[in-house]
């Protein structure tokens, strides 16, 4: 019998925070066989083990109580190539983990924190999107695209900071590709290209209504690495 498709959810747990509530009812409506598991920032930085789950979500919810902890949990997903997605917050820290570890920026971090930081790759946006929705166009050959069958989505937002754009180029070029952008070309998603799936959206696709596709992809990459890791054990 193979066990249940096991996912991190990694983020410190607001039951008043509508995303939180919303992922693992989005998950199950996916499938039944999805145990979703809370990791805390606090126990992702003591060293929880992440490499027992088949994918990795990093919630929404700044300010996390241990950034460390997001970063080794991003990190993790990004080098192990386990599934993962990261919305708002969790766009912004797979951003700022990329930037560290791979486009060698080591000074770069969120402005929410650290204000003072020298690379302000995160910064606030010049219009805050708290509860707004709004376009997002998907790029050629994205995950995101083909997921959703379409070539862009209304899409619902909860937050006030973004990739700065100062430092775009920067981190373009390697294996990580601008998947979405709005109206106004602001990058609302990235991927790497290469992994089974990396996805990290600034908008919050766990509060569609309906059908996830976004989801519903990522499960499906989840599910094979289950199968793999049960061909070889």
């Amino acid at each position: 019998m193979i066990s249940a498709l096991r996912i991190a959810l990694v983020g410190d747990f607001n039951r008043q925070q509508k995303a939180h509530q919303a992922i693992p009812q989005v998950l199950s409506a996916v499938s039944n066989d999805i145990e979703c598991v809370w990791v805390s920032s606090e126990a992702a930085a003591a060293g929880e083990p992440l490499s027992e789950f088949h994918g990795i979500w990093v919630v929404p919810g700044m300010p996390y109580r241990n950034t460390d902890g997001i970063l080794r949990a991003i990190r993790h997903a990004r080098v192990s190539r386990t599934p993962f997605i990261g919305t708002s917050a969790g766009f912004q820290y797979a951003l700022i983990e990329y930037a560290r570890d791979v486009a060698g920026l080591a000074g770069a971090d969120h402005q929410k924190t650290a204000p003072n930081a020298s690379i302000p790759l995160v910064s606030p946006l010049e219009l805050a999107l708290a509860g707004v929705r709004a376009r997002v166009r998907f790029s050629a050959g994205s995950r995101l695209r083909a997921a959703y069958g379409a070539a862009e989505s209304i899409e619902e937002y909860h937050c006030s900071f973004g990739l700065n754009d100062r430092y775009r180029r920067l981190l373009e070029g390697r294996d990580l590709y601008i998947a979405a952008v709005d109206d106004q070309d602001e990058v609302r998603a990235v991927e790497l290209d290469g992994h089974p799936f990396f996805v990290a959206t600034l908008f919050q696709p766990e509060l569609r209504t309906g059908a996830n596709p976004l989801a519903e992809a990522f499960i499906a990459v989840c599910d094979r690495k289950r199968q793999a890791v049960k061909v070889a054990s």
